[in-house]
């Protein structure tokens, strides 16, 4: 008698723990077919490799702010700036495995879709009106479209920057003070090719190694947009600032597409439209940032020379023809006819 009682106490537990496991799964109802939102909240990580006083890191803070609050508190991004989960072709290849659910990344995704190499041809752009007309136009709308076909990388919104600029241990007032010049650039094609015709040594290294290089001695150059200069210190270990507005360039705010397929239709809507309002906050105070940067670098005794962009311009449109052939003329052609 006393182990039937047994037996019956020991289901009667075992029933008990099975009832409140299933009791304790959080709903799936609905799941990426957009009914109910899961009730766990689903925690995102956003990484890039500016400083903390950047745009861009201002940007997505403020995106951040914005999922969360338009999610109902449901998705929550964490950002990690400052190379913290990687550098930009980790960053990618993380969003591709999965690993990372979001980034600030611009040139080196010519690397996973090779005709974004186009973009990054100096100058390409008139000026930062014709890049704003390329980006959020029809030429924007299918860049992002292809990337996401063929990397599985989601473009969410195009954010833009301030002009690149060069900066040297040096003064460089002609085209011809490049001869020599041991210059890092991204790891992109179109940026190694132009600054050889132009007479410089290009360098192609990852940007987290760019402050140590230029205080060892390793390069001399570099060439970035001012806010990025400045935020990331560089001219602690640098002299001089050259205006040669060589690329007007931009920084899209991208997705990893497994990231997106698991959140549900409200979650991804809160994403986009937190996209949407971060990229109008970010470009603001891009804008406000380039009309003070100048005089800052002035005031701290940094010397800023203008230089004429003419020849620097005409040495580096001699590799332009090589790569719209190899990376899309049609692309190429409807950028620079965009007026």
């Amino acid at each position: 008698m006393s182990k039937k009682i047994m037996l019956f106490v020991i289901l009667s537990a075992m029933l008990i723990v099975i009832a409140g496991c299933g009791g304790a799964q959080p709903s799936t109802e609905g799941g990426a077919d957009g009914g109910s939102a899961a009730a766990e909240t689903v925690k995102l990580r956003l990484g890039h490799i500016a400083g903390e006083g950047d745009a861009w890191h201002k940007g997505a803070l403020k995106f951040a702010e914005l999922v969360k609050e338009k999610s109902g508190g449901t998705v929550e991004v964490e950002v990690f700036p400052s190379s913290t989960l990687g550098n930009d072709r980790d960053l990618i290849e993380g969003m591709q495995l999965g690993s990372v659910d979001f980034a600030l990344v611009a040139g080196v995704l010519s690397n996973f879709h090779q005709p974004m190499s186009i973009l990054e041809l100096p100058y390409l752009f008139r000026d930062q009106a014709h890049l704003e007309k390329v980006l959020y136009g029809d030429v924007g709308t299918q860049l992002k479209q292809d990337l996401l076909d063929n990397a599985q990388i989601r473009g969410l919104e195009f954010w833009v920057r301030g002009p690149r600029e060069l900066t040297a241990n040096r003064p460089i007032n002609s085209v011809e003070d490049l001869k020599g010049l041991k210059i890092r650039v991204p790891e992109i094609p179109a940026s190694i090719a132009a600054w050889e015709a132009m007479g410089a040594t290009p360098t192609p290294m990852a940007f987290g190694e760019v402050y140590s290089s230029l205080q060892t001695g390793v390069i001399d150059a570099q060439e970035n947009p001012l806010a990025f200069i400045d935020s990331n210190k560089l001219l602690e270990v640098q002299d001089y600032v050259m205006l040669t507005n060589h690329v007007y360039g931009y920084v899209l705010l991208t997705m990893s597409d497994l990231t997106y397929q698991k959140l549900n239709e409200e979650q991804r809507k809160a994403v986009e439209e937190a996209a949407k309002e971060a990229t109008e906050f970010e470009n603001n105070l891009v804008a406000e940032q380039e009309t003070q940067l100048v005089q800052k670098f002035k005031d701290n005794g940094t010397q800023v020379i203008e230089v004429d962009t003419a020849p620097f311009m005409e040495k580096a449109k001699t590799v332009h023809a090589e790569f719209a052939e190899k990376y899309g003329q049609e692309l190429y052609d409807s950028i620079v006819n965009v007026q």
